[in-house]
């Protein structure tokens, strides 16, 4: 195992552990009702995922916000999707545990989930397009999410945003997050950060202070955001394209 791999499995699971504590509290303290933390119940995909992406010598960080319902909250992967996982990156046959809350219209199915997580299709393909394989890929980028944590509030299980949620627990989780980010810039030796969205970009740009890595930012692939739908989505391409190494 690569020096990487190690910093970054490492990273990863003390961020596990204090979400998992963060997340109780944001559901005792009323900020949401139900809080999934993938890198918890989806532990080991996550830990596979470290293995095939991390010792690739990549310098940028693409950064994502928190796991989408059909994404990182089935997978443990940032930006997953069920065929994505299965064919570019050859993850399976592992299972996933249940979410210590369940919310009942948020069922997790893990590397089987029937429902193709659109966001992740279209930046995983972007990225295959231009590098080719998984391996080619970790040569070039290493994916995260800022926030390890499914925000589930209401009777249908609304994926919540971090930055539609406010009080002392989500600050202290932010910096949680904050922290994590550094660990792994420090882990990679990363020379830039490309936050997607401007969510991103912000704590990117919170988390980094001082440590000499550019931050940058794109369009979000989300299918809710005019921007990735304009001119069938060549131009959300063309924007991503344009920031890459």
């Amino acid at each position: 195992m690569s020096d990487a791999i190690a910093a970054l499995s490492r990273a990863a699971a003390g961020l596990r552990d204090d979400a998992e504590e963060l997340a109780r509290r944001m559901e005792s303290e009323g900020v949401a009702d139900c809080v999934y933390n993938p890198l918890m119940y989806a532990w080991d995909i996550h830990e596979e995922f470290i293995r095939v992406s991390g010792g690739g010598g990549a310098k940028t960080i693409l950064m994502g916000m928190n796991p989408g319902p059909h994404g990182m909250g089935q997978m443990g992967i940032p930006f997953a999707a069920t065929s994505v996982v299965r064919d570019l990156l050859g993850i399976s046959g592992i299972d996933v545990r249940e979410p210590a809350t369940s919310h009942p219209k948020r069922p997790v199915n893990g590397l089987k989930h029937p429902k193709e997580e659109v966001s992740g299709t279209r930046l995983w393909g972007l990225l295959q397009d231009r590098y080719g394989t998984a391996e080619q890929i970790f040569q070039n980028v290493f994916i995260v999410n800022h926030c390890p944590l499914m925000i589930l509030d209401g009777p249908r299980g609304t994926n919540v945003t971090p930055n539609n949620v406010s009080g002392p627990v989500v600050r202290d989780l932010l910096d949680r997050c904050d922290q994590h980010l550094r660990e792994a810039v420090i882990a990679l030796g990363s020379e830039q950060v490309i936050g997607i969205g401007k969510y991103a970009e912000k704590r990117a740009n919170v988390a980094l202070v001082g440590m000499g890595v550019r931050v940058r930012t794109c369009w979000h692939p989300s299918p809710a955001s005019p921007l990735a739908n304009r001119n069938g989505g060549e131009d959300w391409r063309r924007n991503v394209s344009a920031v890459l190494p």
